[in-house]
């Protein structure tokens, strides 16, 4: 083996080491390190707690119920944009994704502001239920249903895949035989199309199962508790057993991830179909007078998941206070002046997300090009596991991602000295755990794609590993590499369920500071971040959209 590659993959097997596998060793020992037949033993007090019992059957619910609408609204906007006719498919997709891209606090509180005796836009309409009328959003449907709403983008990514392979030869001779379009669907269709719905399903209850945002603004203040706010909440607590009770919550919420997708995996095997010699032509039915119904009803259920919360999230910053009505005598960008202008606090979280954002992204772009190449150049098996190793800090709920990082770096560094608990610094290595998997993939996709030809030919004309990676790999992969950095870049720049946990005074994050500001009774300067941070999504969103033409298929999820 050449000296710089073997150089370079020692250096990046220690960065997978250090960023993957040591934070959930030490989260493990943690958990187990107080483990012992007394009854009073951290993790038997853990298991033997009533709220952790209540918080395990509360996150089963919604999470259950979050996945059934996911698979619902994921499905069926699946099947009618990528198998018919439909006007504006780009268009339909695009605004399907937005509600997956926008953080979770963001979307609890646009629902906040939709619906109550407080909300404005309804105050506006003239149709908010009478004061001291119940929040129906603080709810266990109301988590359940947003839950729902952010992970249907994930259930029609898993099916989308599955559609497009399927060949239009199949209808062909369905037709041929005189079968009807609903014996199409049931008979052809969908059977080939269920290890991908379950997929969909499994990866939506693991992300319901991990979400902080949502659970906490919709269930702490009417005190309905699932097991990442249990964490959130014992982390506030104190004791000398306070840290492995909370290392053994985050067990739990790991164990039931790790169950999910083994469960997913097995499912997907038994219910797997193999297609043989089909055509590049895909399935496509024309809709003929269903296509304007169709469209109508896309347009309805679109306006009900994200036109109308957000259009209340806007009214919501637009006026002095919640209850009052926006008209044009109470109408004012003072929310806005006052966060933009007059807070500190805003700019500061904002330097902070941007800076976190940038630098996790420029890092995970220059590691993620020459570790794609390494795994590229090992067996098929060994890249699977390493694969799989990366993608492990990405699965777990990020709370879980928080603690094992708090427990590994809660002392000072050894032989520096150096402590990065409470600094920026803990939070972007985290960042870097568990995004190096999103930034990897495009990359990895882009790879798998090139003509291993051009690299031998540089290779024979003595060119040194490093010096291929620069001149071949690094122009052919551009589209790629800067994809996946700018789709860090779009997650992690709102980011709060890892930042939740990590950060302190001074070292806010844009997610943390939205979510501070509603805790603390202040939604109408809320809204105002939370309508800027939307627009800085859909802006980022759009930007990303500039590169689909040049980037592999299924790199930016919301294009075809």
């Amino acid at each position: 083996m050449d000296s710089q590659l073997r150089w370079l993959s020692i250096g990046l097997f220690i960065l997978i080491a250090t960023l993957s596998v040591v934070p959930s060793l030490r989260l493990l020992v943690e958990a187990l390190s107080h483990v012992t037949f007394s009854a009073s033993s951290p993790l038997a007090e853990v298991l033997r707690s009533e709220r952790t019992w209540v918080a395990l059957r509360n996150s089963f619910y919604t999470s259950g119920l979050g996945t059934l609408i996911a698979v619902i609204l994921g499905c069926g906007f699946g099947f009618i944009v990528t198998l018919t006719n439909i006007r504006g498919r780009a268009i339909w997709v695009f605004c399907f994704m937005l509600p997956m891209m926008i953080p979770p606090q963001v979307t609890a509180l646009s629902w906040l502001q939709l619906f109550g005796p407080a909300s404005p836009i309804l105050n506006t309409l003239g149709i908010a239920p009478a004061l001291g009328s119940p929040q129906p959003m603080y709810s266990a449907e109301g988590i359940a249903l947003l839950l729902g709403i952010q992970s249907a983008p994930l259930v029609y990514l898993a099916l989308r895949t599955q559609l497009i392979a399927l060949p239009q030869d199949l209808m062909e001779a369905a037709q041929l035989a005189k079968a009807s379009q609903c014996r199409v669907w049931f008979d052809i269709i969908v059977p080939l199309c269920r290890s991908a719905i379950i997929a969909g399903a499994a990866l939506a209850f693991v992300s319901s199962l991990g979400n902080f945002g949502i659970p906490a603004m919709l269930g702490i203040p009417a005190g309905y508790i699932v097991l990442p706010t249990l964490i959130y909440q014992q982390m506030a607590g104190f004791g000398n057993d306070m840290l492995s009770q909370v290392a053994g919550l985050s067990m739990i919420i790991a164990l039931l991830v790790l169950a999910g997708m083994l469960l997913q995996q097995w499912l997907q095997q038994r219910s797997r179909y193999a297609l043989l010699g089909h055509t590049a032509q895909s399935i496509s039915f024309r809709l003929q007078r269903w296509r304007l119904p169709l469209e109508v009803l896309l347009a309805l259920v679109l306006c009900f998941i994200l036109v109308a919360p957000l259009f209340a999230l806007i009214v919501s910053s637009l006026v002095p206070a919640l209850g009052m009505s926006l008209t044009s005598d109470t109408i004012t960008l003072s929310a806005f002046y006052e966060m933009i202008s007059r807070q500190g606090v805003t700019s500061r979280a904002f330097e902070n997300s941007a800076f976190l954002a940038f630098s996790c992204a420029l890092v995970l772009m220059l590691v993620s090009l020459p570790l794609g190449y390494l795994l590229m150049r090992l067996p098929m098996r060994t890249r699977a596991v390493i694969a799989s190793l990366i993608e492990v800090p990405y699965a777990i709920p990020g709370i879980v991602l928080a603690i094992a990082f708090i427990l590994l770096f809660a002392k000072p560094l050894p032989f520096i000295e150096v402590s990065l608990y409470g600094t920026l610094g803990i939070i972007f290595l985290a960042y870097l755990s568990c995004f190096l998997s999103v930034c990897l993939k495009p990359v990895l996709s882009a790879m798998s794609q090139l003509d291993p030809a051009l690299e031998e030919a540089a290779q024979l004309a003595g060119a040194r590993p490093i010096q291929r990676l620069i001149d071949i790999i690094l122009p052919l992969t551009a589209p790629a590499f800067f994809a996946g950095g700018l789709l860090v870049f779009l997650i992690s720049i709102n980011e709060l369920t890892v930042s939740a946990l990590l950060w302190s005074a001074g070292n806010e994050t844009l997610g943390v500071l939205i979510f501070n500001l509603d805790e603390s009774g202040d939604s109408v300067l809320a809204s105002a971040i939370a309508v800027l941070v939307v627009l800085l999504v859909a802006g980022l969103m759009s930007l990303l959209s500039l590169f689909a033409s040049r980037l592999p298929k299924g790199v930016i999820p919301w294009h075809d």
